[in-house]
């Protein structure tokens, strides 16, 4: 498959009257053309920073990367002029963010808020950006498409405004699609029903998409890889098959347990104790180390390394040196991943 995207040791920082957090700490993957993507973590581990990165949209002059290289076809994103990325936001690389309402403006209409980009980025006169408009607007399901365009943001339900926001960002059929949280503020049924037409536009349009997420069990049937973060790293990235049924690192561990499921008990359901590291001085060795109940003495010493557990599926925790003990998944994390197996996988689902 050809790589759409390469970061390469990504570094994020910002500059605070405290001093300089360290968002992002050297962050490192890679994109193909019509993959999903889906980075998961708690919140504060530096998953929209990077896809803030991915964009040029950090807020300078106190956000900045720091170091590292963003490949977009080659070319490094980083070095880019203002200029230069307004014609590659939106054409090349489009955003959903999690909010409808902060991406819509509320004294437009819908039509001519999706018009925008086709008449900047497409050359298109306003009769067939009008057009391109109403056909977008069928294409993620919004009823009476002609006079919804006339319509203000308010007008629209939760998961309708969401559904236009993918039509914008939908526009000039972009080659990578960043989705930041964009279900988390609707109920479970309009949630579903977003993660489905996402994955129906990616067939017809073959649009790579970054998908970023708190909760493993949204990612479980939409992404092909998963690369799980913690204290702005990637600890773990692997195809989703090796994510659900043979992870490796205890904080995915923590996630995965976190999970409730339809035949657990109430008192089954796990918390990861603790919580994240203050980036503005990050601790030293494994940054999971203090909240990890299998931490070994030289995660506190020094940082892990990625062991490569399979040509997909690589985890940066000690747990994997040919050294350390052999400790296996709480039960809890086991019957999990066990019911992963027997449901199905993604891949058996298609």
């Amino acid at each position: 498959m050809s790589k759409l995207l390469e970061v390469k040791d990504l570094k994020v920082s910002f500059n605070t009257y405290n001093g300089e957090v360290q968002a992002v700490r050297g962050v490192t993957f890679d994109l193909n053309k019509g993959e999903t993507l889906a980075i998961v973590g708690e919140s504060g581990s530096g998953k929209s920073v990077t896809s803030m990165a991915l964009m040029q949209l950090l807020p300078k002059p106190h956000g900045y990367v720091k170091s590292g290289e963003i490949l977009f076809e080659g070319e490094d994103i980083v070095k880019k002029s203002t200029r230069d990325m307004q014609k590659i936001r939106g054409k090349d690389i489009s955003m959903v963010f999690q909010d409808p309402m902060s991406s819509l403006n509320p004294t437009m209409k819908i039509g001519n808020q999706i018009m925008e980009g086709l008449i900047k980025h497409q050359n298109m006169n306003r009769t067939n950006a009008r057009k391109k408009a109403v056909e977008l607007l069928e294409l993620v399901g919004i009823p009476h498409p002609e006079t919804r365009l006339n319509q203000y943001p308010h007008q629209f339900s939760g998961g309708m405004r969401q559904r236009v926001v993918v039509a914008i960002a939908l526009a000039c059929n972009p080659k990578i699609l960043i989705a930041d949280e964009p279900t988390t503020a609707l109920d479970v049924t309009i949630q579903a029903q977003i993660l489905e037409l996402m994955k129906d536009i990616q067939k017809e349009t073959d649009s790579a998409i970054i998908f970023i997420t708190h909760d493993l069990g949204v990612v479980a049937n939409v992404a092909d890889r998963v690369a799980v973060m913690y204290a702005g790293k990637i600890v773990e990235i692997g195809t989703t098959d090796d994510i659900f049924y043979n992870a490796k690192h205890p904080y995915t561990w923590g996630l995965l347990g976190s999970m409730p499921t339809l035949d657990s008990d109430e008192e089954e359901l796990f918390a990861i104790p603790g919580s994240p590291p203050d980036l503005l001085n990050p601790p030293k060795g494994d940054a999971f180390a203090p909240r990890n109940e299998f931490a070994l003495e030289i995660d506190t010493v020094m940082e892990p390394p990625m062991f490569k557990v399979s040509d997909t599926h690589y985890a940066a925790t000690w747990l994997l040196h040919e050294d350390a003990p052999k400790i296996e998944p709480p039960e809890s994390v086991q019957r999990r991943m066990q019911g992963f197996s027997n449901t199905g996988s993604k891949d058996g689902e298609k």
